[in-house]
């Protein structure tokens, strides 16, 4: 068995695998290390209600397709055959009046939605959106796909920019504020919050106002992977082994070898020792620092720093339906169209329900109101099931990790899940009548404790491998040495969730990890910098 290669790859997720496809097309010999036995991990494709019924359990929508350089420098449409489907209708939000507020990928009808409810929100909404989408193409878009600078670097440049002073201006606002500021329907801002904070953004907390541009102009992008989530991994997969890039799976390492200061290779469990010239680690920060590298080969100042990573209190309660129909909407009687939106918003009449929800979870309660989204991937893809007529299902709801009553270990209670999952499907019946108990097949309940227990990197059920806070948002994200995907250790490389830009399938941190790799090694960068940065900067944006 061959042992020596230029790159080694901690973690076949999505990060994992999308560095080690462009490492190896570069001409490099990568390996890439899965603890579990699949690839891919959270874009996972699974039957775990019963046979035929294919369940993404984890992630399943795609926000930034359109963005991310990976799909057309990897061809992963074009040699691997990945499809996505990008529903007309992304968002309906039914209302307990009959009302329904839905947010489109065509925005006159999104506005026409809204003016129901208050066409001064319409207006409102019309040239927020329009004016994000130009910050999205000139700035949000292009600098998720670069290295990132210092604020004190990059602030005085944008400063001097009409859009960079109206940035800045969102900055110390919470998106709670920002919402109450442009919209005064109280269906429409409880829309507006429930589609930016969705991700993990506190909308009590200041200091990441400008990311709600972003949130807004992803609510009406998201995407769906033809046949499930898993067919990226496939993709990625082939991409690897297509450049004779190598993946193991079932591997359990036991540290990153460090020779002479620098990353030499990794040393597994059972003896076995890989050398490289360079290793990439996509997994969490606790786990490849304190746990691959140790202490005693850091810097205190160093290791300080990490024990200060704040992870997320909260988690998705996941429950995965296989049903006989598709749920019929109430508000669809007179407008069947409703009964195709991609997601769902349940339980929500005001933005005062979801700030109360948003505070119960962080006190470790679970909300005596569950807010909920649905989504029914089948209505848009039918071979997400292989029996004719049936659907799967998704219900999930933010809870938190650690339960002020019974703790984290609560979640183990078979009871409990189960009890909760019913109460997550009866917030659905006041809206969908339809799925009466023999409508129902099956169900798997996946918790926060679960996540935990299943990636290892999601500490606390954290779906990006820590919060998203001011002080872990950009060029601080992990930290300031390891904001440009490398590490105070020659040769040791980062690219996972906790890096910049983050989590949600962004793609992002493991295309910059590959970057930063090939341009320390010396080696062949045989993709193009993208169109979208070259303009953004013949624009005299400073990326």
């Amino acid at each position: 068995m061959e042992n020596t290669y230029d790159v080694i790859v901690i973690g076949g997720g999505p990060n994992g695998l999308t560095a080690a496809s462009y490492l190896a097309k570069a001409g490099l010999k990568v390996l890439v290390l899965e603890k579990r036995y699949e690839m891919g991990g959270g874009l996972a494709t699974e039957e775990v209600t019963t046979a035929g019924f294919y369940h993404n359990t984890h992630a399943i929508y795609m926000m930034m397709t359109e963005y991310a350089p990976a799909y057309k420098d990897l061809n992963l449409e074009e040699l691997y055959g990945l499809k996505h489907i990008y529903p007309p209708l992304q968002y309906a939000m039914p209302f307990e009046d009959g009302s329904c507020l839905c947010l489109y990928n065509d925005l006159e009808k999104t506005c026409e939605s809204i003016a129901k409810f208050s066409k001064q929100d319409a207006d409102s909404y019309r040239e927020l959106s329009t004016k994000f989408a130009g910050w999205m193409e000139d700035f949000l878009g292009p600098y998720t796909y670069v290295q990132p600078k210092p604020t004190l670097e990059i602030a005085p440049a944008m400063d001097k920019t009409k859009m960079g002073k109206e940035m800045f201006e969102l900055t110390d606002k919470t998106p709670a504020e920002l919402v109450n500021g442009w919209f005064t329907d109280p269906h429409v801002r409880a829309m507006m919050l429930n589609t930016i904070c969705f991700w993990g953004l506190d909308p009590e907390q200041s200091g990441l106002g400008y990311l709600v541009p972003l949130y807004i102009n992803r609510s009406t992008a998201y995407r769906i992977c033809a046949g499930g989530s898993h067919q990226l991994t496939q993709a990625l997969i082939k991409g690897v082994l297509e450049n004779k890039g190598r993946l193991l799976t079932a591997q359990d390492i036991k540290r990153i070898v460090i020779t002479g200061g620098k990353a030499t290779g990794v040393e597994m469990k059972d003896g076995t020792a890989y050398e490289a010239k360079a290793v990439v680690s996509t997994i969490d920060l606790h786990q490849t620092f304190f746990g691959m590298v140790g202490k005693e080969n850091l810097d205190k100042d160093f290791t300080d720093s990490l024990e200060t990573w704040m992870w997320e209190h909260w988690g998705f309660l996941g429950t995965h339906w296989a049903i006989e129909e598709p749920p019929n909407f109430t508000v669809a009687k007179d407008n069947p169209e409703l009964n195709e939106a991609l997601i769902y918003i349940l339980g929500c009449e005001t933005p005062e329900d979801y700030i109360s929800y948003h505070r119960a979870v962080a006190e470790g309660k679970l909300p005596a109101k569950p807010i909920i989204h649905c989504t029914v991937p089948t209505v848009h893809d039918s071979t997400q099931c292989r029996h004719a007529g049936r659907h799967t299902m998704l219900i999930q709801q933010a809870v938190p990790y650690e339960l002020k009553e019974g703790g984290a270990d609560k979640w183990y209670s078979l009871k409990f899940k189960e009890e909760q999952a019913e109460k997550l499907l009866n917030v659905l019946r006041r809206y969908a009548p339809n799925l009466t108990e023999e409508k129902i097949r099956a169900c798997y309940v996946s918790t926060p404790k679960d996540y935990a227990n299943k990636f290892l990197d999601m500490v606390n059920g954290s779906i990006k491998q820590g919060q998203y806070h001011p002080f872990q948002m950009g060029y601080m994200r992990p930290n300031d040495q390891c904001s440009s995907h490398r590490s105070p250790i020659p040769g040791l490389f980062l690219g996972g969730a906790c890096t910049y830009p983050g989590g949600t399938i962004l793609l992002g941190s493991g295309y910059l990890a590959a970057d930063a790799v090939v341009k320390d090694m010396g080696a062949n960068k045989w993709w193009p910098e993208p169109e979208m940065i070259k303009k953004a900067r013949a624009k005299g944006i400073p990326l």
